[in-house]
C-alpha cells in the first residue's frame, strides 16, 4: 500500500509541472485516428478507437490539470 502511495505522489508531482501533457496526448491520439482513416482499414479504424480514447484522455487531462 505504501508503494502505491509513493507512486501516486510521484505521478502527482510529475504532472503538476506538466499540466498540458495529458491533453496533448489526447490530441495526438485524435490526430492519429484522422491519419489512420486514410492509410489503413481494420477494426481500429472502423470503430474510431483512437478518436474515442483521445477524447476521454484529453478530458481527463483537462480535469486533472485544473485540479492540480
Amino acid at each position: 500500500m505504501e508503494a502505491l502511495s509513493r507512486l501516486l505522489d510521484r505521478l502527482s508531482d510529475y504532472f503538476a509541472h506538466r499540466k498540458g501533457l495529458i491533453p496533448l496526448i489526447g490530441i495526438v491520439l485524435v490526430g492519429a485516428n484522422y491519419i489512420l482513416q486514410f492509410l489503413s482499414t481494420g477494426w481500429v479504424v472502423e470503430s474510431d478507437l483512437l478518436l474515442h480514447l483521445g477524447v476521454v484522455v484529453a478530458l481527463l487531462g483537462f480535469m486533472l490539470a485544473w485540479a492540480l
